[in-house]
């Protein structure tokens, strides 16, 4: 036992070498969103299987590969079908935009039509691909092919009555391709229970892509999933695929992380007091959800933003899916918001469709397509509750996530407007995606003295001290207004009651502003009579202080003449003149003589 523990921490202490791994070739299949999933491609110098039901997509798929592949990677294709001629083919793909027959031309491209037909065959002897082989070898190097396509398998093998022989052939079908090196698409039938009619395909096959189109509550969706991809990671998820005038559009998640940039440049709601309340505008690059029931403003609230984006010179993208485009001008030039001049210069583009006319996938695609050329600065979505309402909860909130993310990527800011039912809480959405949200206004009525009144509440603001409070606002011929808060026993003042308050204040301010009045002339009177007091007084103290003067100046005058005058007696009278120290009651001696002897 001892023997084993020390054997076993021996093991664990070596290092163990890992061979890094070496990254599989991959062919870029040039289907958009295809690559993302895949990580760079199908396999190079593979076969990948493309199987689902009637109707999905298959020969779409492996027409665009070898048209891709061909026009913007420089690799020439052959397409070999057993169901469609030439003619046939490039008639269906033409309205895609893909010219088949000038590619034929160009040495870009080879169709070879396979005709199989039961009554034509006759079996002798075993049967095999060697033909196939051959006509697939001379096509291939009649255009220099790197890509092949073969639509659809089960036509080849469909009047074989020997599975055995059939399940051969296909392995032997596999591997020659993959031999000479090219790279495969092979569209297969979907069976019971399994991926092919054969069941076989899909496991020799490198590569297994699933395509789906279901419809539900009349609503046609196209579905894609990666089932299995030999030595790559892949996406495993279904994701949405659609078909338009430019064929096939693959929608994944635009980021598998949540690592995109956040800005901190402000971007004006065109509302001067919201920007005040959001404290400077909305985040540049953020989602805002502006929700609340039938006549709220939503469109108002939208408009203003669209306005504010395109004055400053930017590109805004408008999807409308309840008004047209002549109406939703109409509508906004009644109260003070000119969309037209931003129509007209090209700033503003309005798209506006029916929500129901088409899937999720496609409304999405729509979105996609439309901002890719047209690379605005603001999207906005009005309403988005009509929208998602044209699929079931689970694939709105994909879609709608998809959605967030491929513009938030982007770093362009997105308002969604939103329709609160009757009867749900205000602060629920029919969409369900609050919490993906950035920056949510919610707008409410107020019934109260028989009226209806709108208040504006900003339930959330990520990144800034936005404000608390209800705020009451109202639709003028100059847009959205936000009004002065009046507060009372029960809430938020509105309407008449607010009208009446705004009275009482106004009647309270005038009564004050008469007081004050009132006051400041009563201080004027009394400042005027004190001043004439002073006046008299000054004028009282000045006569009395000029007699003062007057008298001191006498006495002044008075007291420094008495000396003068006493000596001018004495010399009269040729008396002796007092010595300055006379008035100490002492006398010189010799005065005292000589006026004795007198």
């Amino acid at each position: 036992m001892r023997v084993a523990l020390r054997s076993s921490a021996t093991s664990r202490s070596r290092k163990i070498t890992r061979i890094p791994p070496l990254s599989l070739k991959k062919a870029p299949s040039g289907i958009a969103g295809l690559d993302e999933l895949t990580s760079g491609g199908l396999p190079r110098g593979r076969t990948t299987l493309v199987c689902g039901s009637a109707g999905c997509g298959k020969t779409l798929f492996a027409t665009e590969f070898l048209v891709r592949g061909a026009v913007e990677h420089g690799e020439p294709g052959v397409f070999m079908s057993f169901e469609e001629t030439e003619e046939e083919l490039a008639a269906n793909v033409v309205s895609l935009g893909f010219d088949l027959r000038q590619m034929v031309e160009r040495k870009q491209l080879a169709i070879d039509h396979v005709r199989v037909e039961r009554n034509e065959i006759e079996e002798t002897g075993a049967f095999d691909l060697e033909g196939l082989f051959v006509r697939l070898r001379l096509a291939i190097d009649s255009v220099g092919a790197k890509r092949v396509a073969l639509d659809t398998i089960e036509s080849l093998f469909s009047s074989l009555p020997n599975p055995a022989i059939l399940r051969s052939e296909l392995r032997r079908l596999f591997r020659w391709l993959k031999e000479q090196g090219m790279t495969t698409v092979i569209t297969g039938e979907q069976g019971a229970g399994t991926f092919t009619r054969q069941g076989l395909e899909e496991y020799i096959s490198d590569c297994v892509i699933f395509l789906d189109h279901r419809v539900n509550d009349q609503i046609s969706t196209r579905r894609l999933r990666v089932v299995k991809y030999r030595g790559t990671t892949h996406g495993s998820n279904e994701y949405p695929f659609l078909i338009d005038e430019t064929g096939i559009s693959v929608l994944p998640i635009t980021s598998l992380r949540l690592d995109r940039e956040a800005s901190s440049e402000r971007v004006s709601t065109g509302i001067e007091r919201l920007d005040e309340m959001l404290g400077g505008g909305y985040f540049k690059g953020t989602t805002i959800l502006c929700s609340g029931s039938a006549g709220t403003g939503k469109t108002s609230i939208a408009a203003h933003l669209a306005r504010a984006t395109c004055a400053k010179g930017k590109r805004c993208l408008y999807f409308a899916f309840e008004e047209s485009a002549a109406q939703l001008l109409r509508n906004m030039g009644s109260i003070g918001i000119d969309l037209g001049r931003y129509t007209a210069n090209g700033s503003l583009d309005l798209v506006a469709s029916r929500p129901y006319v088409q899937g999720l996938e496609m409304h999405l695609l729509s979105i996609h397509k439309a901002v890719n050329q047209r690379e605005p600065a603001l999207v906005v979505i009005d309403p988005i509750s009509n929208l998602v309402g044209a699929g079931s909860q689970l694939g709105s909130n994909s879609m709608l996530t998809r959605l967030l993310d491929f513009l938030k990527t982007r770093g362009i800011t997105t308002l969604f407007t939103s329709l609160t039912e009757g009867g749900a809480g205000t602060e629920q959405t029919a969409v369900g995606i609050s919490s993906l949200i950035d920056t949510w206004l919610m707008l409410d009525v107020v019934r109260g003295g028989g009226e209806r009144n709108r208040t504006l509440d900003i339930i959330k603001s990520r990144g800034m001290a936005h404000s608390n409070q209800t705020t009451e606002y109202k639709i003028s011929d100059q847009g959205v207004l936000l009004l002065d808060t009046y507060l009372g026993p029960s809430g938020v003042l509105t309407g008449s009651a607010r009208l009446a308050r705004e009275a009482a204040d106004q009647a309270q301010v005038a009564l004050q502003e008469e007081e004050i009045a009132r006051r400041q002339a009563l201080r004027g009177i009394r400042r005027n009579a004190f001043d004439g007091r002073l006046a008299t007084l000054q004028g009282e103290f000045s006569v009395e202080d000029a007699e003062l003067e007057r008298d001191i100046q006498e006495r002044i005058r008075q007291r420094d003449g008495a000396p003068a005058a006493r000596d001018a007696m004495a010399r009269s009278r040729h008396a002796f003149a007092r010595a300055p120290d006379a008035g100490n009651g002492k006398h010189n001696g010799k005065h005292k003589e000589k006026g004795h002897r007198t």
